[in-house]
């Protein structure tokens, strides 16, 4: 145990040391700094969105009174794509998950053979990605 803490300690005649320390606070770095700044510009774009549209529909409202036709037309067409843009979501989705469950199956098959059965652990990702297809074929409202 003293040697490894001494072989921590002693870090510097490592041939390697710089670029475990690099990387380490590229690590830290990474999680500190650039994934919370990430997510702050990301909800500034959604704020400034929201702000030019409520803009719009109220100046929209305000033209006349085909504004308020315009404004609801519009507000309608949007809901439509955002209901296409997430059910058009749910078949990639569920398409990648049945690719993986059915290459996971095939890779444990492969490294176990038919002794078992450890290969049935790619049914998980792949029922997922059936559920998922069967909600958007069969269950959710068709987009008018």
């Amino acid at each position: 145990m003293a040697h490894l803490v001494m072989g921590f300690l002693d870090m510097s005649d490592n041939p390697n040391f710089g670029l475990w320390m690099f990387l380490s606070i590229g690590a830290v770095c990474l999680f500190v700094v650039f994934i919370p700044l990430v997510s702050w510009i990301d909800s500034r774009r959604k704020e400034r969105e929201a702000f030019y549209k409520a803009d719009t529909l109220r100046r929209l409202t305000e033209a006349s009174g085909e504004g308020a036709r315009a404004a609801l037309e519009l507000m309608r067409e949007e809901d439509r794509l955002k209901r296409i843009r997430m059910l058009e979501g749910f078949k990639i989705g569920g398409l990648i998950n049945v690719a993986v469950g059915l290459g996971l199956s095939m890779l444990l098959y492969s490294m176990v053979g038919g002794s078992g059965g450890p290969f049935m652990v790619g049914a998980i990702p792949g029922l997922i990605g059936v559920a998922m297809l069967v909600y958007v074929f069969f269950l959710a409202e068709p987009v008018k």
